[in-house]
């Protein structure tokens, strides 16, 4: 959960830097296309591994082993 709200409330975070910037937009389309290329910006970050994955992992199958799923 820590690290979902993180990653929601840092994307949440770089989409306020961009808007926040601009006065105003010419258009909805202007918005949407600035919105997506920070998306696309953004999101290309996110394929990088967790740090600590496995001690997480460890911690997760001692308290919720019966709920987690393991994935290979």
């Amino acid at each position: 959960m820590i690290y979902t709200t993180n990653a929601i409330e840092n994307f949440n975070r770089q989409l306020r830097k961009v808007t926040k910037t601009k006065g105003a937009f010419v258009s909805d389309d202007a918005l949407m296309k600035m919105l997506y290329l920070v998306t696309m910006s953004v999101t290309d970050k996110w394929t990088q591994q967790i740090r600590e994955w496995p001690s997480i992992l460890d911690n997760l199958m001692i308290h919720f082993g019966d709920r987690v799923k393991l994935i290979y």
